[in-house]
């Protein structure tokens, strides 16, 4: 990862050393929202005047990629603690045939360039030479109004990219701002077109939400611009109590995984039973993670950990009566952590089968997860025929040993003379 302080000062460099060569060089985007509102940008963006062969040519060839030259953009790499800065030629876009990007870029002047961008709050520059905002959109008015604003007609923005309609969600979730509300009414009433977007990208929008702390406003937002029944129909459907629920489980997580945040998001079902509908907790063999996860392309090892603290969660609320062995197993899994946090969201953090578990996992090593008495060597040495048999009987052996019933290599053993 890019120090930001270097990166910063990477940026500025390319813009002094483009302002020398007798170009324009202004910093754009998202940097210069972030500043305004007294954020770390992530990254910093250099806009110019330059072409992309130009800009090659000022910095190298081996200093440059052309990675997305047609649309102007060519990437810049400074020293290992800097990262790379994309700098992009001054452009307007022509039509998004596919929804998603321009089918042709013409190099022009910042103020066309600024028109051609999402929202207000996106459509700013800084000239960090001068230290002065640029603003041909209105970007410092709405940021101090605290607005998500299309930049023109928002329909006609939302048309080119209908991404950008859950970019104005997450962007309005992230800094506690509003959508306007002539761009909100456009979401609204373009909603059933965001499934013309990749699955990727409607997944990464919804990653980044779910794992953000506003993510409960989030989530309330997907509703209100009627995005949720199309990217999460399932979660669409539950009815005001279950939902508003659903939302507070997601909002008492602390810096949660994806998992853990789809988890929490599963957190409720809707019944099939007939008359009101009844929520329950999903059961341990739920097809949700797999359905949701698959859609929006989440990896597996992200869909089975979600999948298995759904299937667990009403463990750890029954862990008081649970038999130990079973428990144990529990509360030394890798994902133990997040299964606790499941269930505090779910249930509260003075339930007293949470106190049980943290008593549990207070417990040295030695007596939470004692090393196994045997294993399958030990078993082919003490006269068994390697088969489907072994993992079974050591399960037993672990559950005799996890309540105490044996103690030493020999009394394991012992116990499986007496199991066969």
């Amino acid at each position: 990862m890019p120090h930001t302080d270097r990166q910063r000062a990477f940026a500025f460099e390319i813009a002094q050393k483009l302002r020398a060569a007798g170009f324009e060089s202004i910093w754009a985007g998202g940097c210069v929202r972030d500043e305004l509102l007294g954020l770390v940008p992530k990254d910093y963006d250099v806009a110019t005047n330059a072409t992309p062969e130009q800009i090659r040519d000022l910095f190298g060839r081996r200093r440059t990629l052309p990675i997305g030259a047609a649309f102007g953009v060519v990437s810049v790499l400074g020293p290992r603690a800097a990262g790379q800065i994309d700098v992009a030629t001054f452009r307007s876009d022509d039509a998004y045939s596919d929804g998603r990007h321009p089918d042709s870029v013409t190099f022009t002047d910042a103020q066309h360039d600024a028109l051609r961008r999402d929202f207000t709050i996106n459509g700013l520059f800084f000239d960090p030479i001068a230290n002065q905002v640029i603003d041909y959109v209105g970007g410092q008015d709405d940021i101090k109004r605290r607005i998500i604003r299309a930049i023109g007609d928002p329909r006609s923005r939302l048309r080119e990219d209908k991404l950008r309609m859950l970019r104005a969600v997450r962007f309005a979730a992230a800094f506690e701002f509003t959508i306007e509300p002539d761009t909100l009414r456009a979401i609204q009433e373009m909603a059933g077109h965001i499934n013309t977007v990749s699955a990727e990208r409607i997944g990464m929008e919804i990653r980044r939400m779910l794992t953000h702390p506003n993510r409960a406003v989030a989530l309330r937002l997907l509703r209100e611009s009627n995005l949720l029944r199309h990217v999460l129909p399932e979660v669409a459907a539950l009815p005001s109590e279950a939902f508003d629920d659903t939302a507070h489980t997601l909002a008492v997580l602390r810096d949660p995984t994806l998992s853990l945040a789809l988890a929490a998001l599963l957190s409720r079902e809707q019944g099939a039973g007939s008359g009101e509908p009844e929520i329950v907790l999903p059961t341990p063999h739920s097809p949700l993670p797999t359905t949701i996860g698959r859609r929006l392309r989440y990896t597996n090892k992200e869909i089975e950990r979600t999948a298995w603290l759904l299937a667990n969660v009403q463990n750890i609320a029954d862990a008081p009566q649970l038999p130990w062995p079973r428990l144990q197993r529990l509360l030394t899994h890798d994902g133990a952590p997040e299964l606790v946090a499941l269930c505090e969201a779910i249930n509260g953090p003075a339930d007293p089968a949470l106190a049980f578990c943290r008593e549990r996992l207070t417990w040295p090593p030695e007596r939470l997860n004692p090393p196994p008495l045997v294993d399958g060597s030990d078993l082919i040495a003490h006269g068994l025929k390697p088969g489907k048999q072994f993992s079974a009987l050591l399960e037993q052996i672990r559950d005799a040993q996890l309540n105490g019933e044996v103690h030493t290599r020999d009394e394991a053993l012992a116990f499986i003379d007496r199991l066969l």
